[in-house]
């Protein structure tokens, strides 16, 4: 088996693949990033750090695709199956029919809906009540492949894309277990999807994770957990850049206008919206570590009538 991924939501299907016994012949994830002020650390994505304690070979292509080299290097593992997991690069035909399986994809929505880069994020945002996994055959066309196997779940109240991509990552191990087994004992089916009923969640971007606090509690509460921890939903107070984390919806007087800080204590920082109020769990201004409200109220960056705008 080749396994291809790079973020922490790829590292539970590996380990659980290495736990099961199943002969995982290399991993290839994406290049190590420059991190720091200086940008002179490289850091290794959780896969990696996976695959060298295990002592299976990495492979770090800058892009899979038109790397001559590359190509010879995974043809000549000979996997029976490729396993693709926020690998982060759509792979070319010739890599996806290499081996004689095929290659699987876990994906971390239903499909046909949520294709695309950020399905864990849109689902919150969006306020599914549900969402899953799916395990599908890997085609050239973004996530449109046959699928084999559907794991569902609730969203749980109040729950950040960081929580349910925890929960998504071990659910998905699960299944993909399953399929493989399915596809080893010839059992497995193979459903079209519908692309009638498809839908897309965009890549992340510094714009989709602004805040527009004219929105009711509950929307602006699922725009802020949407992107906890990462890249944090965002807004402006005092001319500066802020992200915001952990927000639950609450009620409020309506004298205040939406952005305007009602209350800052122990519990948190009450912010009004269009409609109700959302408390925030902690605040992180740019250049700086996350906060607590209180602890940034006593530094003075934020008091109760200050407004958080566009």
């Amino acid at each position: 088996m080749l396994f291809w991924g790079t973020p922490d939501f790829a590292a539970a299907p590996l380990r659980a693949l290495l736990g099961e016994g199943f002969d995982v012949v290399g991993v290839v994830t994406q290049p190590d990033k420059p991190v720091g002020r200086s940008r002179s650390v490289l850091q290794q994505s959780p896969v990696k750090e996976v695959a060298l304690t295990e002592g299976i070979p990495v492979y770090q292509p800058a892009k899979p695709r038109g790397d001559e080299a590359f190509l010879a290097q995974v043809t000549a593992l000979a996997p029976d199956v490729s396993v693709v997991v926020a690998y982060g690069h759509i792979l070319p035909k010739a890599i996806i029919d290499l081996p004689r399986h095929g290659t699987l994809n876990i994906h971390a929505s239903i499909l046909p809906a949520l294709r695309g880069a950020a399905p864990i994020q849109a689902a919150i945002r969006d306020g599914l009540a549900e969402t899953g996994v799916t395990i599908m055959q890997m085609v050239p066309a973004l996530d449109a492949g046959p699928t084999l196997l559907v794991a569902r779940t609730p969203i749980l109240e109040d729950e950040t894309a960081g929580e349910l991509a925890l929960r998504l990552s071990e659910l998905g191990a699960g299944a993909l277990i399953e399929a493989l087994a399915m596809l080893e004992l010839g059992v497995a089916r193979a459903e079209p999807q519908d692309e009638a009923r498809a839908t897309y969640a965009a890549k992340l971007t510094r714009e989709t994770a602004q805040l527009d606090w004219t929105g009711t509690a509950h929307q602006v509460g699922r725009h802020i957990r949407a992107y906890d921890p990462r890249p944090g939903a965002w807004s402006r107070l005092r001319g500066m850049e802020v992200k915001l984390y952990g927000a639950r919806a609450a009620p409020r007087s309506p004298v205040h206008s939406a952005g305007e800080v009602i209350a800052i204590d122990a519990s948190g920082m009450l912010v009004a919206c269009g409609e109700g109020a959302v408390r925030i769990a902690a605040a992180q201004p740019a250049g700086k570590r996350r906060l607590a409200p209180s602890e940034w109220a006593n530094g003075r960056g934020v008091a109760v009538g200050d407004r958080f705008t566009a």
